[in-house]
């Protein structure tokens, strides 16, 4: 055979993963998709129901609605039929999409929720990638300070749900902050001054004052009267008197403190307790819809991770879609790097599997004996695997250990002659012996009384 002739070797493809994106492993999408499972379910206490919305939008949708920088940030390209598409960098612009080309069917006030993938193409840092999920719950249609204030609300039991005790809900209004930059004559700067006000915590005081002069023309005066409001210390009661003197004389911005108020107010009425809501009138968002109330979660002991749960007021968003007025307001669970905090703070469980318990595969000639154990489990409500090699017990046993199993279940030859099998506990070591046709019952009151807390 020539040289010609010979099969050339393949040659393998390195497997990797593109820079900013992450393969998930069971033990990472187990907590995953049960952090979105708790999401959905606090979002629908609250009366929001899902949608959804195409991955890829017409460019014109997407261009121009967050900042220059999300712009920059867009995966965008020509589809095959020539358009210029780009993939969604938050849900938010698609909603308002949406809202203006359906609202006739959906009526006002329209509460939803959206979970799925976004896209930017950023640097990456701890907890963040180009591609992540937004887990967003917004209500459209109204002005009414009520939903604000439910904004906080939702952000508060979606936290306490997950099983965080100690965060904090940072609370501004962009109302406030532009009364401010009219009083200074700087109402035509306010996209740059915001911008760059909500760098404060991340570059400091000095170089947000040079960067609102270059980037926004101000003077050094103007700068430091921007930065002393945002400076402002004390109780929220406190923070709210500090402010009436600064915006006196300003509709816009004494409309901005008395609403602040009342969502004070009314997120506390609402069992949010006072201490973990904080004023922050330094807190700006970088994306230019913003028109009223802001949020920004953080968690006590991980503060360094920034905000887990973000959003705020858009009135205007909408009518760039329509001629109809289409307020929102709403907020954004930062799911992946909510697991990046939990996975820091200890607070997963090391599991691989989603399944309570292990039947093993003790009795070579009795698959259809275990098979049966295993349907009567899962009529039972309990997730069960079945081992699928009659290995030596051990194995079974280190390979239930390794991938968390809670239980297993054992049946041998003299188990099964006298009609019942072993339950041991993987925690415990501990077993315990029940008739085969009580055993579903039994373990499964077992289960439900080990998960309450």
């Amino acid at each position: 055979m020539s040289d010609s002739e010979k099969p050339k070797k393949r040659q393998l493809i390195q497997p990797r993963t593109l820079k900013g994106f992450r393969d998930y492993l069971p033990e990472t999408m187990i907590p995953r998709e049960q952090l979105i499972q708790t999401a959905r379910e606090v979002y629908r206490s609250f009366g929001f129901g899902p949608i959804d919305t195409p991955t890829l939008e017409y460019l014109e949708i997407l261009t121009g609605k967050g900042s220059e920088e999300t712009d920059r940030q867009l995966y965008k390209f020509q589809d095959h039929g020539g358009r210029d598409v780009g993939m969604r960098f938050d849900l938010t612009v698609p909603l308002a999409r949406f809202v203006a080309q359906h609202i006739n069917e959906l009526g006002t006030p329209f509460k939803r929720y959206h979970i799925a993938p976004v896209w930017r193409g950023e640097n990456t840092q701890r907890g963040r990638y180009r591609e992540f999920m937004q887990c967003d719950f917004d209500t459209i249609g109204t002005l009414s300070v009520a939903a604000d204030i439910e904004t906080g609300l939702v952000i508060n039991a979606l936290l306490s749900a997950i099983g965080f005790e100690r965060f904090t809900i940072h609370l501004n209004n962009r109302q406030v902050l532009n009364g401010l930059l009219q009083k200074e004559g700087l109402e035509e700067q306010a996209t740059p001054v915001l911008r760059s006000l909500d760098k404060l915590a991340k570059i400091g005081e000095d170089k947000v004052i040079q960067e609102m002069m270059a980037t926004a023309g101000t003077t050094e005066a103007q700068a430091r009267n921007v930065l002393a409001m945002a400076a402002l210390e004390g109780t929220n009661e406190q923070i709210l008197t500090q402010l009436e003197p600064i915006i006196a004389g300003n509709d816009l911005g004494e409309q901005g403190v008395e609403r602040l108020a009342k969502i004070l107010s009314g997120m506390q009425a609402g069992g949010v307790p006072s201490e973990r809501i904080k004023l922050d009138v330094s807190i700006a968002r970088g994306l230019d819809y913003y028109t009223g109330a802001i949020f920004e979660t953080f968690l006590d002991d991980l503060p360094g991770i920034g905000s887990v749960c973000s959003g705020g007021r858009y009135d205007n968003l909408a009518e760039l879609y329509s001629k109809r007025q289409l307020p929102g307001i709403g907020a954004s669970l930062g799911l992946d790097r909510l697991l990046a905090a939990m996975e820091e703070l200890d607070m997963l469980a090391k599991v691989k599997t989603p399944a309570d318990v292990l039947v093993t595969y003790f009795d070579k000639g009795a698959l259809e004996k275990y098979l049966e154990i295993a349907a009567s489990l899962r009529a039972a409500g309990l997730k069960v695997e079945v081992f699928p090699e009659p290995k030596k017990l051990g194995q079974q046993l280190k390979y239930a250990d390794t991938r968390g199993f809670a239980y297993a279940v054992i049946a041998g030859e003299d188990e099964l002659a006298s009609n019942s099998l072993q339950v041991k506990d993987l925690t415990t070591g501990e077993s315990t012996e029940y008739l085969i046709e009580s055993a579903a019952t039994e373990l499964s009151e077992v289960i439900k009384k080990a998960a309450q807390p």
